[in-house]
């Protein structure tokens, strides 16, 4: 027996393939459109990338470069990478600074800077900022990169961050928050969570990290 004939000697017949693949997606598309009837109205989400596999940062940088597309004012403070030259940064204040605000608040993790207090105050001054972005209605998303890592060091008050994100921010105000070990706290209040799971890494291999890809 070829392998285009079926076990009763017969060849398949592929517009009866077709007929049942198109009576299969047609089935789908029914169950996807009663779902999506059911979905109205627009919320401002609290969103959380954590974990310790790669790409937290760069959802929240998808994000903010969707948010350029249709033209939605958005905002970036960074806690942690500040001091780095990363090519986020040099494509929106160069391009879309007037879409979207940059704010590089930190000066490298806590290990570079060896000194808690300055990292503490620098942490501060990232979290006032992005009380500010925030509180303005006309921009739509926020990205606090990295703050996951300010308040898992304590360099932020974590029950002052959760109760300013449930009761100023403005209903329709999207706020990304990325970093790993995110805090249960803020888990509960969160719209969204992702958790980048870490299966292979290069850097494991000795490999540093990689312009385009890491930074």
């Amino acid at each position: 027996m070829t392998d285009t004939e079926t076990t009763e000697g017969t060849l398949p017949d592929p517009d009866a393939d077709l007929a049942r693949h198109a009576a299969k997606m047609a089935k789908k598309k029914a169950a996807r459109d009663k779902i999506m009837a059911g979905k109205e109205g627009e919320k401002g989400l609290i969103i959380i990338h954590t974990g310790a596999g790669k790409g937290k940062s760069s959802s929240g940088f998808g994000m903010i470069l969707r948010c350029v597309a249709h033209g939605m004012p958005s905002a970036v403070v960074q806690f942690i990478k500040g001091a780095w030259d990363t090519g986020e940064r040099r494509l929106l204040t160069t391009h879309f600074s007037e879409l979207c605000q940059f704010h590089a608040m930190g000066e490298g993790f806590t290990w570079e800077t060896q000194d808690k207090t300055r990292d503490i105050a620098a942490a501060r001054a990232g979290w006032e900022k992005a009380k500010e972005l925030i509180r303005n209605p006309e921009i739509r998303l926020v990205l606090l990169d990295e703050i996951n890592i300010a308040l898992r060091y304590d360099y932020l008050d974590l029950a002052e961050v959760v109760e300013f994100l449930k009761t100023e921010k403005p209903a329709l105000t999207h706020v990304v928050l990325t970093g790993r070990n995110a805090k249960d706290e803020l888990i509960e209040i969160a719209d969204m969570v992702t958790e980048m799971t870490l299966v292979k890494h290069p850097f494991r291999s000795g490999i540093k990290a990689q312009a385009g890809v890491e930074f």
